[in-house]
């Protein structure tokens, strides 16, 4: 005769520990959504870095490659070690400051340099509350605005946290956090001020001409822009 062991039905989650549960689950989700958040902000900025790193070694491939860059080297290699300087470095520092037909001393580069570009206005486009869908047709809308009148450089501040997957539009995308988020994990701070001053720092930023405040129940067609 052999002993049979008898199992206890497991017991069901009372509704406190539901409810206990779907708080774990909440604050996990919110805990995701910031860390997401953060990493789209740290992407933008990483983003931001890159373009001015590349400005810079493009600012810095053309002095290099200036005839006034390589005539102050020979000025200084000249003043620091005078008797040291190759007869041949001496010989193309005398023909540089050879005065020209005006009487003035022709440094390669400078004579025969066309007028620099100059740089378009930015217009800062507040593109707040528009879902994915909405601010890619606004994108695109403003692209097409260009095409006709290609008179300034446009920004996007936006709330669209999936941003990022825009960016091969063309079109600068900067990121503010929405009212709900912000206020759900910064308590302390009003929205309202954080979207002052990030408006503030970008009028710095960009240098912004104009700013044009996007109404998301009816964003702008392509002829209102042109109207604008």
């Amino acid at each position: 005769m052999s002993d049979s062991s008898t199992m206890a039905p497991a017991a069901s989650p009372t509704g406190l520990e539901l409810e206990r549960l779907r708080w774990e689950i909440a604050a996990l989700t919110g805990r995701m959504r910031s860390v997401e958040l953060e990493r789209d902000s740290w992407r933008a900025r990483c983003d931001r870095l890159t373009e001015q790193r590349d400005r810079e070694r493009e600012k810095s491939r053309r002095l290099s490659d200036s005839g006034s860059y390589r005539l102050g080297r020979a000025l200084v290699s000249f003043a620091k070690e005078p008797l040291r300087t190759s007869p041949r470095l001496i010989r193309g520092l005398v023909r540089r400051l050879r005065p020209g037909r005006g009487g003035m001393p022709v440094v390669p580069g400078q004579a025969t340099r066309a007028p620099s570009v100059q740089r378009r206005p930015a217009h800062l486009y507040v593109a707040i509350g528009l879902d994915h869908d909405a601010l890619r047709d606004l994108l695109v809308t403003i692209n097409q605005r260009l095409l006709v009148t290609p008179d300034h450089r446009p920004v996007v501040l936006t709330d669209d946290p999936a941003f990022s997957l825009l960016r091969k539009l063309g079109v600068v995308l900067e990121y503010l956090p929405d009212r709900a988020t912000w206020e759900r994990h910064r308590p302390g701070r009003a929205w309202d001020d954080l979207l002052a001053e990030r408006l503030a720092q970008l009028c710095r930023d960009h240098d912004t001409e104009l700013t044009v405040v996007v109404d998301r129940l009816r964003p702008p067609t392509l002829a209102d822009l042109l109207k604008a």
